[in-house]
């Protein structure tokens, strides 16, 4: 018998197609300017797209190793550790991802339970709520304060229960632009710390920060880094959205899960990319 849709139960009853794939069409369909989806106007640097050329030549076009290619976790290491001035074991602690989102999912999915409950703060990008609840979880969504769009430490406290796993934050925020401060991720620490909880932190536009202030990674914040995931993105900091880069950073306990996900949800990124890539890392003025 072939299935029907009355006879299926969907795990996602309340979600249709995204946002984004009905806002584009909408912006193509009435030549409008599309301001719904992350789409850069800025053209790539020809450097980068000359090391993705020299790498497809040279034959680098297969399947690379399931957590990305060493090449370019040392090369990520050594970024991290310019930043953060703390130190990352490429082995062990970062994943080369299909883009941000797939990290994320793949985290999510590694780590949250039936009956876990996952505090989002509300506006927020719309993948944490579909992928806490595919997962058996349960999001318990918090408005950012206005006008700053900040987060209300006190009423955080107060969401917390004995059923509360995780916390998901997205620094800098999409799509408000706020970003944390140091007082905040030290608020944060305390909290983590105190109720053992995990921390999903988004930080796809870690360089997009302004006003002067400095981008707030929790790897930066022990607690915080032994208890994290953040996820990152290559395709926001390139404008090449499209080649859909990414990677994650975890304590090893974590990445073992996490790649348990990965690598049959995607099991490895584009091959050429990830190597030029981690060329084009290796000159700081590119991002």
């Amino acid at each position: 018998m072939i299935p029907t849709a009355s006879s299926i139960t969907s795990k996602l009853p309340h979600i249709g197609t995204n946002i984004f794939t009905k806002m584009s069409g909408m912006a193509t369909q009435y030549d409008a300017i599309n301001l719904s989806q992350g789409f850069p106007d800025f053209p790539l640097d020809p450097i980068l797209i000359d090391h993705v050329k020299h790498y497809m030549t040279a034959g680098y076009n297969q399947y690379a190793p399931m957590p990305g290619v060493p090449v370019l976790r040392q090369t990520i290491a050594e970024k991290l550790k310019t930043y953060s001035e703390q130190s990352f074991n490429p082995d062990t602690e970062i994943t080369i991802t299909a883009g941000a989102t797939e990290a994320l999912y793949a985290s999510i999915t590694a780590l949250i339970r039936n009956g876990d409950e996952v505090i989002i703060f509300d506006p927020a990008y719309d993948l944490y709520a579909p992928a806490v609840t595919l997962a058996g979880g349960k999001p318990r969504h918090l408005e950012l304060l206005l006008p700053d769009f900040s987060i209300d430490w006190d009423e955080l406290e107060q969401s917390i229960s004995n059923k509360t796993k995780a916390i998901v934050i997205n620094n800098p925020n999409n799509p408000a632009g706020s970003v944390l401060s140091k007082e905040d991720l030290g608020r944060l620490s305390d909290v983590v710390k105190l109720h053992d909880l995990i921390i999903f932190s988004d930080e796809v536009y870690e360089h997009m920060i302004y006003d002067g202030l400095n981008h707030q990674s929790i790897l930066s914040y022990p607690e915080l880094r032994a208890r994290g995931i953040a996820m990152f993105s290559f395709g926001k900091t390139f404008h090449a959205t499209g080649w859909k880069m990414g990677y994650c950073v975890a304590p090893n306990e974590l990445t073992v899960e996490i790649r348990k996900v990965h690598q049959f949800v995607n099991f490895s990124a584009n091959t050429p990319i990830q190597y030029a890539v981690s060329d084009y890392l290796k000159t700081p003025k590119h991002y």
